[in-house]
């Protein structure tokens, strides 16, 4: 049975099977998911939705509810679309106006991995070989024990996993991180709410640059698992900057990665002047001398100032870019990944 990935406006993603030659509407209805829905006959336009990624069919419809020009950029209605494949579909409507929760799961600490002075490796068990199903560079909240706060982390593991992994940036008194640092022990629990994100990999149809700063490389390490297991024949780069040499975490398990798959790694550092790795910034490989390619679709999670310093080497550098996804680091509260 195909799965029906729902990812909504707010983020949160809701993961269903369709039943054979099941519309993406009725799969909805039948889980109990209230998505924007009125003539459920193609002609109103109501439920009208994006494809992101697989195959289906786009039913029947008249132009007045669908355009041509919009089919051509991805578009469908819920009401007429039925998968032929795992497909993902943003629905243009709130989580919370189609009736749909993000799961709060109670986990248990299995380890907390220094990879380096500052950054943490967490990882966390479900109970009762339950497992979280998710696209590949989603985050969850995590509620900080002893608040009522939540932080945000991208999983680093690939989804349909028992035991979920986090890289986290340790920062002078962070309300995780004191946590992280003076009272996290094996054994006590987390409350983790997920899926949640819009920042996720596509069916890579491009070559593809997958950019990381810092704990950025999380979610980039998640699309990599993921691509690892599909068939994709896109050559990838992935460019990934530190501060100092030993804040380049999980270089070895991404080099694992690059040894099953088309990809070239580029390893940078910014602040350390006697590193082993090239001394600068990601901006580095953002001219036309590297990137030969026609056109790129590009994935990029990292601080703002590095995202924006990206984007306006791709603007000088006239890079072709279909497709350009991007996770920044944001306050507090929000996503860290």
């Amino acid at each position: 049975m195909p799965k029906i990935a729902l990812n909504f406006e707010d983020g949160v993603t809701k993961i269903i099977n369709a039943l054979p030659y099941e519309k993406v509407s009725d799969a909805a209805y039948r889980e109990g998911i209230n998505i924007p829905l009125d003539c459920a006959d193609g002609a109103c336009g109501t439920c009208k939705c994006k494809v992101k990624a697989g195959e289906f069919d786009p039913g029947d419809y008249i132009d007045e509810a669908l355009s041509e020009e919009e089919a051509e950029q991805g578009f469908g209605l819920a009401c007429q679309i039925v998968p032929e494949t795992d497909i993902i579909v943003e629905i243009l409507a709130s989580s919370a106006a189609c009736k749909v929760v993000a799961e709060t799961y109670v986990s248990t600490i299995t380890a907390v991995n220094y990879l380096s002075a500052e950054i943490v490796q967490l990882k966390v068990q479900l109970p009762e070989a339950k497992q979280i199903e998710f696209l590949a560079g989603q985050y969850a909240n995590i509620e900080v024990p002893g608040s009522e706060e939540t932080r945000s982390y991208s999983f680093t593991n690939k989804s349909n996993e028992n035991e979920l992994e986090f890289l986290i940036r340790l920062i002078p008194d962070g309300l995780m991180s004191n946590f992280l640092r003076d009272v996290a022990k094996v054994g006590e629990t987390l409350n983790i709410t997920a899926p949640i994100g819009s920042f996720y990999v596509r069916t890579l149809e491009n070559p593809t640059l997958l950019i990381a700063g810092g704990t950025g490389i999380a979610p980039i390490i998640s699309m990599l698992e993921d691509i690892s297991i599909s068939d994709n024949k896109q050559p990838i780069t992935v460019i990934y900057g530190a501060t100092t040499d030993e804040n380049l975490v999980e270089i070895e398990r991404i080099k694992a990665f690059a040894s099953t798959q088309n990809i070239t790694l580029e390893l940078c550092v910014s602040n350390q002047e006697d590193s082993s790795f090239t001394k600068g910034y990601a901006t580095q490989w953002i001219n036309n001398e590297y990137l030969t390619s026609s056109t790129y679709d590009v994935y990029i999670c990292g601080p703002n100032v590095m995202v924006d310093a990206v984007k306006q080497a791709i603007e000088t550098n006239q890079i072709t870019v279909d497709n350009f996804y991007t996770e920044k680091f944001v306050p507090t509260g929000s996503v860290t990944a």
